[in-house]
């Protein structure tokens, strides 16, 4: 266990480590004052980086989109002690029309939730996307993705999961 003095936040993703069943609810359109869900399970795997530089997951959900796989990529940085997350899928690679990898969200934990936030574009205009991760036990945990078109002064929650270790 860490410390107050000693906590850096680099081990802040380790209880993610291993096999999750994920209830999912997801807004179907997004900022578009939109109140119509869709629910699905979805399966993870998450396993952790050499060198304790981060982790890495897939999420399979066969009965939402047959054949999709997306994939969460998290890198710890120990110059700047936040955390950066990238979105993967089997759509896009994560990649923008250039080849680019999109820009991950970042952030950290602090008492006990974490929150990740970048800008970002959506039906081609400017957004900022915020992750909050909750709720975290040993064997379950919440995430969460909002979205803002007003520069982070409100907020409309559009995804959620929550997770259950699977044995």
């Amino acid at each position: 266990m860490h410390t107050s003095t000693d906590h850096d936040g680099s081990h802040d993703f380790d209880f993610l480590a291993g096999h999750w069943r994920i209830s999912n609810r997801r807004l179907l359109k997004r900022l578009q004052d939109n109140d119509e869900w869709e629910s699905f399970d979805a399966t993870q795997h998450n396993l952790a980086l050499p060198g304790g530089i981060g982790n890495y997951d897939d999420f399979i959900a066969e009965t939402w989109r047959p054949g999709y796989v997306g994939m969460s990529l998290r890198l710890f940085s120990p110059q700047t002690r936040l955390w950066s997350i990238y979105w993967l899928d089997n759509k896009t690679a994560g990649l923008d029309a250039a080849g680019v990898l999109m820009p991950p969200v970042v952030g950290k934990f602090e008492n006990g939730i974490g929150v990740f936030e970048c800008n970002d574009m959506l039906d081609g205009k400017p957004i900022r996307v915020r992750y909050t991760w909750s709720d975290i036990g040993a064997d379950s945990a919440r995430w969460e993705q909002a979205m803002s078109a007003d520069g982070g002064r409100s907020w409309e929650m559009n995804w959620r999961m929550l997770m259950q270790r699977a044995v």
